[in-house]
């Protein structure tokens, strides 16, 4: 098995050499063998990539805390030649990689947060590893490893003067639930660019053809009076009193919402002993929809629903906005170029010891897949608002063209934010996957950077997607919630 991997790496480098049999023209030409030097430098990164993202793995660090996870990052852009800016845009941790100048200039995303109360060995078993607060449960170690990897393929082919134009890397922290690109792009940080390319960790090998829900999320705080539970109850208001109002209020409220809406909660904060009347109780919503439009209008009869609550139990409450996101302009141009690229590079191929650990992970996973999933391609199909997540690409979307994939880095039929995905993005299941990533955007941007038509065609897609509408952002003017994991 180790064999057809390394069969599969080269199936490239053999393609091209069968070109050279047929004619083809210059330009095509010079197309064909950026690729393959790309893909070159890329088989020739693996091993150091696979530590880059195995470390960063096991940093586990959560939104806006990913300190060593972007160090590494942006060292490695710097010893590529990459000019970086750092904390951009009031984030710590974002930075911007910048090689070469003009046009046309190209955007890669990289993420590379945790998430928090999750954490998992690299086994096929539960293993919780203790005293471990977090985990790469949705793989966004694989996920910024990849794209510093592609853009750095790319510097070296400007460098080498094989292309023209500029070639951006921009580490954006906080993905899962801080907005992060949303301050990056409200600063401005993606105007000069022509195109957006990203990917993400998955168990299946696919263009991203569906939307995303659009999302806005909030941490309620309420504020009562302490009193003893037993000898002064009458005393108190107790602030988790209004946190359950507010609570039973909009689950009552669900069956008066469109039925595509999701709200999600958790009480953050609910008191310290059960004889203390809590002065103090804290609730973090999520409300989501297809839709930004609907989006608003649902969080702000959740705010009434808070207002509510705190009059009901004689307390007080505030609110503090932690994020949001739109939903996910698809640019069918860009994804039909990107499928190209990915049905080229081809799925991952499991080792026997790879498909063992497959067999014995998949019997604890709720809906298993045929494992050879992994290494097939999934046809270009298009579905429209049929995504139950939510991304901060979406405000990407709505200022440039972009386009995006996902390789199958988890064992076929993992679901995302699960131990198991911990499990497979530790092994080399989840690095293989990576590179099928770090290949497809880098030959993806390689035909923008060689192409002038690409990207006029998918402007005016984009244009047209768009619409009148100009961009705002749904968590308004407010700073990142750099603390919003504390």
């Amino acid at each position: 098995m180790k064999k057809l991997f390394l069969g599969a790496m080269m199936l490239l480098s053999f393609g091209a050499w069968a070109q050279k049999k047929t004619k083809v023209d210059p330009a095509t030409a010079q197309i064909n063998a950026n690729k393959e030097a790309a893909l070159n430098a890329l088989n020739s990164a693996y091993n150091a990539d696979k530590k880059t993202a195995l470390q960063i793995w096991d940093f586990a660090e959560v939104g806006y805390k990913e300190v060593k996870s972007a160090a590494l990052h942006i060292q490695h852009l710097r010893d590529a030649g990459f000019t970086v800016e750092t904390g951009v845009a009031g984030i710590p941790t974002a930075f911007v990689a910048t090689y070469g100048t003009g046009s046309p200039a190209i955007g890669i995303l990289a993420e590379f947060d945790a998430l928090p109360g999750i954490n998992q060995s690299a086994s096929a078993e539960r293993d919780p590893i203790a005293g471990k607060n977090a985990g790469h449960a949705c793989g966004h170690h694989l996920f910024g490893t990849a794209s510093v990897s592609a853009g750095i393929a790319i510097k070296d082919l400007i460098a080498a003067g094989k292309l023209k134009g500029t070639i951006k890397v921009y580490g954006t922290p906080a993905e899962e639930g801080g907005s992060g690109k949303v301050f990056l792009v409200r600063e401005g940080l993606f105007n000069n660019l022509d195109a957006v390319i990203h990917w993400h960790p998955d168990d299946v090998n696919a263009i991203t053809t569906t939307s995303a829900l659009a999302n806005k999320s909030a941490k309620f705080k309420f504020y009562g009076i302490s009193a003893h539970a037993a000898a002064a109850p009458d005393q108190g208001r107790s602030a988790l009193d209004a946190v359950e109002a507010m609570d039973n209020m909009v689950n009552m409220m669900r069956e008066h919402i469109p039925q595509e809406t999701r709200i999600h909660y958790v009480i953050t904060n609910g008191g310290k002993a059960p004889n203390v009347i809590p002065d103090f109780a804290e609730v973090y919503y999520y409300v989501r929809h297809p839709r930004r439009k609907e989006v608003v209008e649902i969080f702000d009869r959740v705010v009434k629903a808070a207002e509510g609550a705190a009059l009901g139990t004689g307390t007080t409450m505030k609110y503090d906005i932690i994020g949001g996101t739109h939903d996910l302009l698809i640019n069918k141009t860009l994804a039909e170029t990107m499928q190209a690229n990915l049905d080229k590079v081809g799925g991952v191929m499991y080792t026997d010891e790879e498909i063992a650990f497959a067999k014995k992970i998949q019997p604890t996973m709720v809906a298993p897949v045929d494992i050879a999933t992994a290494a097939k391609v999934k046809p270009l199909t298009y579905i429209n608002e049929g995504n139950s997540g939510s991304t901060d690409v979406g405000d990407v979307s709505y200022v440039k063209p972009t386009v995006g994939l996902r390789a199958a880095t988890w064992v076929p039929g993992t679901a995302a934010h699960s131990w198991q995905a911990i499990a497979s993005g530790g092994t080399e299941i989840g690095t293989k996957g990576m590179l099928v990533a770090s290949k497809t955007m880098a030959m993806t941007a390689i035909d923008l950077m060689s192409n002038p038509e690409l990207i006029k065609k998918a402007t005016e897609e984009f244009n047209k997607a768009k619409g009148e509408y100009k961009y705002k952002a749904l968590l308004g003017d407010i700073k990142p919630a750099l603390n919003y994991r504390d």
